[in-house]
């Protein structure tokens, strides 16, 4: 196998010559094997380094500080990444020490092998486009690095709202499927006041359209940057105008209006935006498993449990009983929201060990951020496609629990108070006789204010005027 060799400050080593990272990613890749995830298995990261880099050449180029022909041939080997080009050259694991110089690293090199080929040179004639004196120029991984991360987050983030907003949809549309199937709401797992199958799956929508106004509020943080913070935040090595025409290319380049931190000093060191977004995207977990684990128990039977809607049949549920299915949709949804509220945790640790001028912990941070960003969304478009949208209801199910409910006492309280249908109830739990039977025995209501006061429209929209006196 044909090689070259490269060196850097510890040494010299000899890399096949087939690859277009260097010396520095070969080292990381020999040093951190923690997840066994790649850069190349988040090619939207790898993507918004690109773009990073790019605006960074392209502004360094117009500031007067980079020759226009490696400024050009830099960004065209950015473009060539964007599109997806390259990609199994990004080989280091996501988790990685050195506050993400390795990632930083990883680019500046396969980016300037890119653009050494295209010039007429080999790989590794770093003479005329070098990893650190031009494709980093004026940068530092504390800016660039964190700078990336919020380029790929907005972006993944935008997907995600895309399949919350698929969600949503799809629960809307059943609510005005279900708008008349009345059934049992509960309380604590206990029978407590009708409602209707409709209202249920519109205070889901409800949910998921509160938390898309979350993730939106939270992706708005990801547009701030600190590019031109280069180490520490002061700028050093960075021409005075570089970080306004940075941000001003960056957003030529992928159409999102990115800007300035307004402090560069503490947005290089302070990583909260990215705890914020975190905790967005945990409440929107919360939301969806409480949704995923309602429908796993509205489905539950089918002859012994609620059995008031049927999820779709997705595979056999045993290896030993015939005939059973399981609910896997909602328990795989819930699986995964598992995981984001844990990398919550994550990010919140890895956040709170920033020290000084910088937080050394930021790969953490985009590891477990990007996971969460991904699972989500597939959990989201999983749970529509395969459970809501082809989900159906039960009614004469829904309504015998309503008629058969302890619970519906509770509608005769403003008519003869608490005391006597408490009664009712006490004795329909002893006896097993309807709460309306009882009321009727003891003459407390006649059969047809009885009749009225339990017809579901009265239940679920009670007209006070119609009330009697107690």
């Amino acid at each position: 196998m044909a090689t070259r060799k490269e060196h850097d400050f510890i040494g010299e080593l000899e890399i096949a010559d087939d690859v277009y990272y260097g010396v520095q990613t070969f080292r990381a890749t020999e040093n951190f094997h923690m997840t066994g995830r790649k850069l190349k298995n988040y090619p939207f990261f790898v993507k918004a380094f690109a773009q990073i880099k790019k605006a960074a050449a392209l502004a360094n180029k117009e500031v007067g500080v980079l020759d226009p022909k490696i400024a050009d041939a830099i960004a065209a080997a950015c473009d060539k990444i964007i599109s997806g080009e390259y990609l199994d050259q990004f080989v280091v694991d996501m988790v990685q020490g050195g506050a993400g110089t390795s990632t930083n690293m990883n680019s500046n090199e396969v980016i300037a092998n890119i653009a050494l080929e295209s010039m007429g040179h080999h790989k590794g004639e770093y003479q005329f486009v070098h990893p650190n004196d031009h494709v980093n120029l004026g940068q530092s991984t504390n800016d660039s690095y964190p700078s990336s991360i919020k380029v790929a987050a907005y972006d993944k983030l935008t997907d995600l709202l895309k399949a919350m907003d698929e969600l949503r949809t799809s629960l809307l549309a059943k609510a005005d499927e279900f708008k008349d199937v009345l059934k049992m709401g509960r309380t604590e797992l206990e029978d407590a006041v009708p409602t209707t199958l409709g209202k249920t799956f519109h205070a889901f929508a409800t949910y998921i359209a509160s938390s898309m106004q979350q993730v939106k509020q939270a992706r708005d943080l990801m547009t701030y940057l600190n590019m031109g913070a280069t180490a520490i935040g002061t700028g050093i090595n960075c021409h005075p105008d570089y970080k306004v025409v940075v941000e001003k290319k960056l957003t030529e380049i992928t159409g999102v209006e990115y800007k300035a931190a307004d402090d560069f000093i503490a947005a290089t060191q302070d990583t909260a935006d990215f705890v914020q977004v975190s905790g967005a995207l945990k409440t929107a977990a919360v939301r969806l498993s409480k949704i995923a684990n309602d429908l796993r128990l509205m489905n539950s039977g089918p002859r012994c449990g609620l059995g008031e809607i049927n999820l779709p049949k997705m595979q056999p549920g045993s290896s030993i009983m015939p005939g059973k299915v399981n609910p896997v949709i909602p328990e795989v949804v819930g699986e995964a929201c598992y995981e984001v509220m844990g990398n919550d945790v994550t990010i919140m640790l890895c956040s709170e060990r920033g020290e000084f001028e910088l937080n050394a912990f930021e790969p953490g941070i985009a590891y477990a951020l990007f996971n969460s960003i991904c699972i989500l969304e597939n959990a989201m478009r999983t749970l529509s496609d395969k459970a809501v949208k082809k989900l159906t209801a039960n009614p004469k199910a829904c309504l015998d629990a309503i008629m058969n409910s302890i619970g519906i006492v509770t509608a005769f309280n403003p008519y003869i108070g608490y005391e006597k249908s408490a009664s009712i109830a006490k004795e329909a739990l002893q006896t097993g006789k309807a709460v309306g039977e009882i009321c009727l025995e003891r003459k407390y209501l006649t059969k047809e204010e009885i009749d009225n006061i339990l017809k579901p429209e009265t239940m679920l929209d009670p007209h006070m005027e119609n009330m009697l006196k107690k």
